[in-house]
């Protein structure tokens, strides 16, 4: 069964997660900024919004692993070019490769064994790396498809161009991969700095709980508090902005 990977379904664990994420999100809110059960009824779109995020982080994170595991089969296949064998054996003994490395489940051995089998059904390589990357829509896949199904089509030196498109691609994605390990460290600042407003109000509550009473059950309190979470968010927004990177 073919993958989209612009698609995603919650399993039952995930929907789970989500559930309880999105209670203790809705109710944190309310308590440090309305402490109101009306305000409940105004978070009724919450729950959409949040699992349309949720789906898209999946989504990106799923894409993303595999664009990771594409690098590896990139270079299983380029070692099987050097050895002298043709596209359609290396991918057979890239599938046997990545078998060693990913767990049954994995998407990327997933999509090789797929094209194992439908290479015995005489379906065209190229047709099914063109497939793979309309499924995936990650550029680099698309690239290489391109490149492949260009080289088949012109009969040049079909081993040499897929192995220097493998090498350059590999090149990028591991570039990607330095990135994502320089600015772990500042993505994990900018969590923590997300939760600092948080963490004071409810310091401020616990501490000192008559110095923010006047901002709560009145309307000038509920403005107020609705326009700083207003602002909170369009800040978290931009800090996400900043520290994701695109290559």
């Amino acid at each position: 069964m073919k993958t989209y990977y612009d698609a995603y379904r919650f399993n039952w664990k995930e929907w789970l997660i989500f559930a309880m994420e999105c209670a203790a999100i809705c109710a944190g809110v309310n308590y440090l900024f309305y402490k109101s059960l009306w305000a409940f009824v105004f978070m009724a779109p919450v729950p959409y919004m949040f699992y349309k995020w949720k789906k898209r982080n999946y989504i990106r994170e799923r894409k993303k692993r595999l664009n990771y595991q594409f690098k590896d089969a990139l270079y299983s296949l380029n070692v099987a070019l050097q050895a002298g064998y043709s596209m359609e054996t290396s991918v057979v003994c890239c599938m046997q490769d990545l078998e060693k490395i990913y767990s049954k489940g994995s998407d990327i051995l997933k999509e090789f064994t797929y094209m194992e089998k439908q290479m015995r059904l005489s379906v065209s390589l190229d047709t099914l790396f063109q497939d793979l990357a309309a499924r995936s829509k990650l550029e680099d896949i698309e690239n290489f498809a391109a490149v492949f199904s260009a080289a088949k089509r012109s009969g040049g030196d079909m081993s040499r161009i897929v192995q220097k498109t493998a090498w350059m691609l590999t090149d990028k994605i591991e570039v990607k991969k330095e990135i994502e390990a320089t600015v772990a460290a500042k993505k994990m600042e900018q969590v923590i700095m997300s939760m600092m407003p948080f963490g004071i109000i409810l310091y401020m509550q616990l501490t000192s709980p008559g110095f923010l009473q006047i901002l709560y059950g009145n309307v000038f309190g509920v403005v107020t508090m609705s326009l700083c979470l207003g602002i909170y968010f369009l800040a978290y927004w931009m800090g996400r902005r900043i520290v994701d990177i695109e290559v």
